[in-house]
């Protein structure tokens, strides 16, 4: 199946957020408010039009979409700006056939080209590392709450560019709304 990756179109926005229920409607750790999220977060200053990205199949059928938005991380007077990676949102007929791995090198690939050089993500530890996510606590970053140290995850766009940053992430505030 040939996957088109596109930026998501504002006249998108509702089959998206259906989409996005959908996907996550059968997740047992999901709190079914991930729809409401991409929502409030296209309406932040943290939002990054250009990393919101659907994926298609060729007859212009939704399939999928992700979202990066920028975050910070801070520790003490020292702040640096990172994205964060979520959610990535699959139909669930299409899930395991890929489409969430485009959105990902598309989203990651983007991201780079736009000048971002790290992105954050809270997600599966034996699925994320494949894309080049590590643990974050390499590098001495924490999540802002109770999370197993393997699932909360970083990786540089650009070399180095993690060298010397630690502290705590901040997401946008739309995250706890």
């Amino acid at each position: 199946m040939k996957i088109i990756i596109e930026q998501e179109q504002a006249s998108e926005f509702e089959s998206v957020e259906e989409l996005i229920r959908q996907a996550f409607a059968g997740e047992e750790l999901s709190d079914q408010t991930e729809h409401q999220l991409v929502k409030r977060l296209r309406n932040s200053k943290a939002y990054v039009r250009e990393l919101s990205l659907t994926a298609k199949r060729s007859d212009g059928k939704l399939l999928g979409h992700i979202l990066l938005t920028k975050a910070r991380i801070i520790d003490g007077e020292n702040s640096c700006e990172t994205l964060a990676l979520a959610p990535v949102s699959v139909l669930p007929a299409h899930q395991g056939q890929g489409v969430g791995s485009a959105l990902i090198n598309a989203s990651l690939e983007r991201a780079k080209q736009l000048g971002f050089s790290s992105v954050i993500v809270l997600g599966h530890p034996g699925y994320y590392p494949k894309f080049g996510f590590e643990p974050a606590s390499r590098w001495n970053i924490q999540a802002p709450f109770e999370v197993p140290e393997e699932a909360f995850m970083a990786m540089e766009l650009m070399p180095g560019a993690l060298n010397g940053v630690s502290g705590v992430v901040h997401y946008a505030d739309e995250f706890s709304s």
